[in-house]
């Protein structure tokens, strides 16, 4: 089998409403998050690697399988939808029990599994309470939990962080980290960006149902060459500091930092800008403590590619 998702230029129309158009991606194990405004496509793009719906033309491919080859591509997909509609009156052990029964499991696996699986999310006694009961926090770890307590090898998740609190938040960041270092693919889909971006290897920008851009975050950054990057620089003398990188033509803008203890310099050539600092910094006129990117993030690309106009979704 192939590690990975394939789409070849992919289309999807309802009717005369374009979902997504000529999409083509290889993506490969690991976090992606999916970022694009409402209406965008990212729910297409998601059910479409699912097998929810069919493209009107291109081919995908999961780990090699097609949805045609129904038994074996759904053992090895996971869903997790952000909208959710239970069967009343199940409890969310029996939920879990009876998705994993349609899989195709044993009545031993299925009961091992559940058991497994509302553990995994932190679900905790709730498991042997009614769904109908639930928070939405609680209803949005249960459909977490259904879709991985079956170990498939890609897990598709639109807006998993919804209804959560910090605490219940984080700790299903580091539930997906572990899957991933696992070898799983994660696709995720979120507006909580700079959670997320903590744990993504890759991101896919997406509007209008189009891809605007791929790839590692950092090297997209790096290719948004219009707009000049903003580097955070915490040192001694910050003003000292933004003269002598101005006076060498390497910066376009100079912010001093609220608490006076650092500078947001923006440049045009992050090379030369970061060969300059270092020359600067040996010099040791001024003391610099730290050198962080300051719009290196999912949040000022997507805006930087699409406008301001858009939020991302």
């Amino acid at each position: 089998m192939s590690d990975r998702i394939l789409f070849e230029n992919v289309s999807k129309f309802y009717g005369e409403v374009m979902g997504v158009n000529r999409v083509s991606l290889n993506i490969p194990p690991g976090v992606t998050t999916l970022v694009g405004p409402n209406g965008s496509g990212k729910t297409t793009l998601m059910n479409l690697m699912t097998g929810l719906v069919q493209p009107s033309s291109g081919r995908i491919s999961v780990l090699g399988l097609t949805p045609g080859d129904a038994d074996r591509f759904f053992r090895q997909v996971g869903y997790c939808t952000q909208f959710d509609s239970f069967p009343r009156r199940l409890t969310g052990w029996e939920f879990l029990f009876d998705a994993l029964i349609l899989h195709g499991m044993s009545e031993d696996d299925a009961f091992r599994l559940a058991g497994e699986a509302i553990q995994r999310v932190q679900l905790g006694d709730a498991g042997a309470r009614r769904i109908e009961g639930y928070s939405k926090g609680m209803r949005q770890k249960i459909r977490l939990a259904q879709a991985i307590a079956h170990h498939p090898r890609v897990l598709v998740l639109d807006e998993p962080l919804n209804g959560l609190d910090p605490m219940a938040r984080a700790e299903s960041l580091a539930l997906f980290e572990e899957l991933s270092r696992q070898g799983m693919h994660l696709v995720i889909s979120s507006h909580i960006l700079d959670e997320v971006d903590r744990i993504s290897d890759r991101v896919i920008l997406i509007t209008g149902g189009y891809i605007v851009a791929e790839g590692d975050v950092h090297q997209v950054r790096r290719e948004v060459r219009d707009k000049p990057m903003q580097v955070l620089i915490r040192c001694d003398q910050p003003e000292l500091l933004a003269s002598r990188m101005f006076s060498e033509n390497h910066c376009v803008e100079a912010k001093l930092h609220a608490d006076g203890a650092g500078v947001f310099l923006r440049t045009g050539d992050i090379d030369e800008f970061y060969r300059l600092l270092n020359r600067i910094a040996i010099e040791g006129v001024v003391k610099i403590e730290a050198v962080a990117p300051a719009d290196d993030d999912t949040r000022a690309i997507y805006q930087y590619l699409i406008g301001s106009d858009g939020s991302p979704s």
